[in-house]
């Protein structure tokens, strides 16, 4: 650089009158090329500035397309999430319209099969004659509760249904009260399915059975109805095997299930 500076003095010098020359005239020109050196060497810098903000420009643009790239398959996927749930919430409005017309058709459904159930209760053998008609009156009052699905109430329906299915297969024993001709005494009840139900009274002793012919309460004789009723409530509470139990069908005789 001080070369070429050397260079433009001398030939600076070259050119002036013979009365500039002088220490002088080459301090000026020399104070000159340094200026413009100094420009030259700022105006590079600027340059340098201006080449490395588009360098970071250019990534900064790159970027963003990729940002953007990526922005529009979210999009895309949104607008297909958005397709199906549309189609969903169609297929839901369709669903409930439905329920609704269902639930205006269930309900006085539900009604009749509880008057159903509560006279079958009525006709049937009296036995568990309480509960049975309480779960009568529980599902009549449940039909009236605002609070209470119509999904959770054919449940309950369904099951009291399901319980009187059960009884028509299965063997019990149980304590009650027995009402006949007005008196009152606690009774233990033998019941085999559906087809027959006999008593043995507490403290007496005395024993009979459910008549379904007449509908009413008949009297067996001590022997041998005794020992086959005590042995009946036996098997029905699980004290002993599985056996043949005599029970009485009607007033003519005996049958052995």
């Amino acid at each position: 650089m001080k070369a070429r500076i050397w260079a433009a003095t001398a030939a600076l010098a070259l050119l002036l009158p013979p009365g500039l020359h002088g220490q002088d005239a080459l301090k000026q020109v020399e104070q000159e090329g340094i200026e413009r050196t100094g420009e030259g060497v700022a105006a590079q810098g600027r340059i340098d500035d201006i080449s490395s903000r588009s360098r970071e420009l250019l990534d900064e643009y790159r970027a963003q397309l990729k940002l953007v790239e990526s922005l529009e398959t979210y999009i895309e996927l949104l607008d297909d999430q958005l397709t199906g749930q549309a189609e969903e919430i169609s297929t839901l409005e369709t669903s409930v319209t439905e329920v609704a017309s269902v639930e205006r058709q269930i309900l006085p459904l539900m009604t009749r099969m509880i008057d159903s159930l509560e006279e079958f209760v009525t006709l049937d053998v009296p036995f568990l004659a309480e509960e049975r008609r309480e779960r009568v009156t529980n599902l009549r009052a449940l039909m009236s509760r605002s609070d209470v699905t119509v999904a959770e109430k054919s449940r309950r329906v369904f099951e009291a249904y399901q319980i009187e299915t059960d009884y028509g297969r299965t063997i019990e024993a149980y304590t009650a009260k027995l009402d006949v001709n007005g008196a009152s005494f606690d009774a233990e009840f033998l019941r085999i399915g559906r087809v027959n139900l006999m008593y043995r009274t507490v403290g007496t002793g005395d024993v009979g059975y459910w008549n379904s012919v007449e509908r009413r309460w008949e009297p067996l004789s001590s022997t041998p109805w005794r020992r086959l009723i005590d042995r009946g409530l036996q098997v029905a509470r699980q004290e002993v095997a599985p056996e043949l139990i005599s029970a009485a069908l009607n007033p003519a005789g005996v049958e052995q299930l």
